[in-house]
Formats: C-alpha cells, sequence, structure tokens
C-alpha cells in the first residue's frame, strides 16, 4: 500500500544510509554534503520516532482498531517528510540510521523509488576502530557500554557483538538486507576499504545506484563533525572524519584471538552469498 504524493509539491527523492558503525557512513554523508542538490547527516532520530509510531498506531494502543493501513502509511511517510521540511534547497535527501536496513519491506511501501546504501567493514577492523575510540578517553565512559566502568577489551567486544548491541544488531540488520526479497535494485553495499582507497569510483558507483548526475567532489576538504553528540554518548571522535579521504594502514590493538575470530564475517565478499545480485562497491 502507498500513498500517492501531493501534486503541489515538488517531488523530493529520500534514500537511506545505513550499515555497520565505523564504516563510512559519515565520511559519505560528508562527502555527499558537497553536492548542493543534496542534503546527508550522521545518524538521525527519525526512524526510532518511526519505531515508536508503529508501536502505538499497532494493538499495544486499544484505539489501534480505528486505525487503517492507509492511515499508518500516511503518518509514517508524512514524519520523513516533515522531519526534513526545512530542508527546502534539497532535491535530494538521505536519512542515517543503522535501523534502516532492517525495514526494507517499510521503505518500499513508503518510498518505491528509494535506495539504501549499506556502509559495510570487517568486522575485525569495525570492533579495532570502537577499542581505539575507548582508549583514546581512559578517564570517561561510554553509554554505548551502559556506564559500566568495570570492562575489558573481551567485555567490550562481547557487549558490541552481542544481537542487540550496537555491533551485533547492524550487522545483523545488514545481513537481513542483503538476503532478503527488497535487495535487488534497492541495495548497495559499499565497503569502507573503496570508499577511503579510491573515492572518485566509489561516489561514481553511489551516482549510478541512486540515478543522480555525477558532481565533482573535493576529497581534499571534507568536513564534518558532531562533537556534541559523542559528547553525549561518552565516545568522542565517534562520527569524526579526516579532512582528506585517504587509507591509513595500521597494526591492530585488538589481541589476537578476537581480530581473528570475525575475520571471516565478510558475508558480502562471496559471490556464492549474492543471490540478489546486490551491487558490491
Amino acid at each position: 500500500m502507498s500513498v500517492a504524493p501531493d501534486p503541489a509539491r515538488p517531488e523530493r527523492l529520500f534514500h537511506f544510509i545505513s550499515g555497520l558503525p565505523r564504516s563510512g557512513s559519515t565520511l559519505l554523508a560528508a562527502i555527499l554534503n558537497q553536492n548542493p542538490r543534496f542534503r546527508a547527516g550522521m545518524t538521525s532520530p527519525l526512524a526510532d520516532i518511526m519505531g515508536m509510531v508503529i508501536a502505538e498506531a499497532s494493538s499495544k494502543n486499544d484505539f489501534s482498531f480505528d486505525v487503517s493501513d492507509r492511515q499508518r502509511v500516511a503518518m509514517l511517510r508524512g514524519l520523513v517528510e516533515n522531519f526534513y521540511q526545512g530542508e527546502t534547497d534539497a532535491g535530494v535527501v538521505f536519512d542515517t540510521s543503522r535501523l534502516w536496513c532492517s525495514r526494507m519491506p517499510l521503505l518500499q511501501v513508503l518510498f518505491p523509488k528509494a535506495k539504501v546504501i549499506a556502509c559495510v567493514r570487517q568486522l575485525s577492523w569495525v570492533l579495532d576502530s570502537m577499542e581505539r575510540l575507548v582508549r583514546k578517553h581512559p578517564v570517561s565512559v561510554s553509554k554505548v557500554f551502559r556506564f559500566d566502568t568495570n570492562t575489558t577489551v573481551y567485555s567490550r567486544v562481547e557487549a558490541l557483538t552481542d544481537p542487540r548491541g550496537m555491533v551485533g544488531f547492524a550487522f545483523q540488520a545488514t545481513k537481513d538486507a542483503f538476503y532478503g526479497q527488497h535487495a535487488p535494485g534497492h541495495l548497495l553495499v559499499l565497503t569502507y576499504e573503496s570508499l577511503v582507497r579510491n573515492p572518485a569510483a566509489a561516489m561514481r558507483a553511489v551516482y549510478q545506484f541512486i540515478g543522480e548526475p555525477e558532481f565533482a567532489h573535493d576529497f581534499d576538504h571534507i568536513a564534518y563533525a558532531a562533537d556534541e553528540f559523542d559528547a553525549r554518548i561518552g565516545m568522542p571522535g565517534l562520527h569524526s572524519v579526516r579532512p582528506k579521504v585517504q587509507s591509513v594502514e595500521r597494526t591492530s590493538i585488538l589481541p589476537r584471538e578476537i581480530f581473528a575470530r570475525f575475520m571471516n564475517e565478510s558475508f558480502w565478499m562471496d559471490p556464492n552469498n549474492n543471490v540478489g545480485q546486490v551491487p558490491v562497491v
């Protein structure tokens, strides 16, 4: 079921950025924002707000019998449109949330033309990047770990990779989207390695995927910061990006057994897994 757009309004396209944390979603948003027709940002509250509306319009609420599916679709679509109403110059909006990969069927109902870009990275390096952030700030504690001060690298990795953890949920949601029926034509898997090693080629693939004319991006002068948000969750630097897009080689700080444990979890790299022919860049 879908609701016809208002003919009085110029059509605005909505696309969605999702995938794994520490895998280039903020960098991608910063690059996209260089295009004056685009509006992209770090993780927004929109997907969470939408989830609450869905719950309250369900049988959880005694009055849900008086809410039709058409009304639910109109409310949810209106949430997205009204959330970005102030972005008058943006013809294309990208909303970012790790939840979007778990809501592919919903997005197809609300915005049939929408595309989802799932940013991914080898899981061992995602966890390594998270651990580096923790060790940079030994005198503070993060909301990510429920403000628990009695943790080790082992317990932190377990917390992150739990199915409800920051990394574990995102990983399972990305797999859900990748193997789901709505992936063909609507999902692009963008690897962190491609984005930082050859950003020009990666962005060409993104523009081709969303059907937009290419834009000359400046990969040597990237600007983005979300210092207040990162400070609030006790993890400064979580959404920081370097001013120049480049690959930085380094040695992992994770214990060997942890790093090795997650080395072979890059399901998107095996062509035998890609039954939906999802483009992987």
